[in-house]
């Protein structure tokens, strides 16, 4: 299947679920939307090549690369990807390395195989790691600070391992704070399911070898789905917990409503800035 682009960017083949977050309209403003081309989300670009790290940086004009992956992850695929030199990258890992022990790992995986209520778990854990006052990367406030800078953010990559949990967690809040209604967030963070459909079978296959899931491919089929109902339930858990999506920002990233303002005003912008239009009623009936 051809991805739908916009959202998706299907000029470096070698960046699976590389797709552009922009184009979204901002409820209750009908002539507003989310800029476009500033922020890139994808999947971790270890089998990247030249050719897209030219691609990305030249005719896209990405200055910088936030790596949210984890020491571990990082090291299984020799990867600390700059794009070949020409991006800054800037590590901001989640989770810190004492997360990624085989003990840790085995509960994470049994969440996220457990379907929305699994997921809403998991993605509470990614929340609480993210805002740990103690964590030296502080990886969403150095995002979130990055996307706000007063002189305006130059394109930025956001990407984890597959581009789907702490990837999608984080463009999550980013629309939230934009103004994007839940169900279009949701619907952003399923198209997931499109973007990673060629590499699907070969991480299904990864799973079923791991202690936590071992052959149990029903489960694994469940851990790299991107159900909107994943989202939807986790924005109500984000508000049920911290009070609303720009408190947790403020309150626990240690975010300054100056710079949540500012984000704001980098990223939101009237609807005739962006072109084409998103036709993303169209792109959900690709999901059903």
């Amino acid at each position: 299947m051809t991805l739908p682009s916009p959202p998706f960017i299907t000029t470096i083949p070698s960046l699976a679920n590389l797709r552009d977050i922009g184009g979204y309209p901002i409820a209750n403003q009908p002539d507003k939307v989310v800029r476009r081309g500033i922020l890139l989300r994808a999947a971790e670009p270890s089998k990247g090549d030249d050719a897209g790290a030219a691609i990305l940086t030249g005719q896209l004009g990405v200055t910088h690369v936030f790596d949210l992956r984890s020491v571990q992850e990082v090291e299984k695929t020799n990867n600390e990807w700059d794009a070949g030199g020409r991006a800054t990258r800037v590590f901001a890992p989640v989770f810190l390395d004492k997360d990624y022990s085989p003990e840790a790992m085995a509960i994470r995986f049994k969440d996220y195989s457990a379907g929305t209520e699994g997921f809403v778990r998991a993605y509470s854990t990614i929340l609480a790691s993210a805002a740990d006052p103690t964590h030296e990367y502080a990886p969403f406030r150095t995002i979130l600070e990055y996307l706000g800078t007063p002189t305006g953010p130059s394109p930025m990559l956001i990407h984890c391992t597959a581009g789907k949990d702490r990837t999608g967690v984080i463009v999550a809040i980013i629309l939230s704070l934009c103004g994007v209604a839940d169900h279009l967030i949701a619907h952003e963070y399923s198209l997931t399911d499109l973007g990673l459909a060629p590499r699907r079978e070969a991480i299904i296959d990864h799973l079923i070898k791991t202690p936590a899931l071992l052959g149990d491919r029903a489960r694994a089929e469940i851990m790299v789905s991107s159900e909107k109902e994943n989202m939807l339930e986790t924005l109500k858990m984000l508000r049920q917990t911290y009070g609303s999506v720009e408190q947790y920002v403020i309150d626990h990233c240690q975010v300054s409503p100056e710079a949540v303002e500012q984000i704001k005003k980098n990223m939101v912008v009237d609807i005739s800035a962006v072109e084409p239009l998103l036709d993303w009623e169209s792109h959900a009936n690709l999901l059903v």
